[in-house]
């Protein structure tokens, strides 16, 4: 893949030396805030109580958020890219997951 098909923004410059950066800090914040919402994920599906669930559950979108935010931010910056999608692989992914939804119990895994 060349990097012409990568999209992405420009890259904002940021000085070369040992010390972090602006980009440095910003992507271990991500690290921290996805490796938190994976977490707090955990958290509210082995809540047992409802006033914890609720609770957890607000910390969560607002880590969430907190991630999303740091993400734009990255990608704004042009620190984030992603590479296309190959039509080839979608279709095959999309037809690998059509098939599965041939076992559901339920006609197009709707409960009657």
């Amino acid at each position: 893949m060349t990097q012409q098909n990568k999209i992405q923004n420009p890259a904002m410059q940021i000085p070369k030396s040992p010390a972090m950066n602006d980009r440095d800090f910003i992507n271990d914040m991500l690290a921290t805030e996805k490796y938190m919402t994976a977490s707090y994920s955990t958290a509210l599906n082995e809540a047992s109580h409802h006033s914890l669930y609720e609770d957890v559950l607000t910390i969560f979108n607002e880590t969430q958020n907190c991630q999303r935010e740091l993400f734009n931010t990255m990608f704004k910056k042009g620190w984030y890219g992603f590479a296309p999608a190959e039509q080839q692989k979608l279709q095959k992914s999309y037809q690998q997951f059509q098939g599965y939804s041939n076992q559901f119990p339920y006609p197009n895994g709707q409960i009657q």
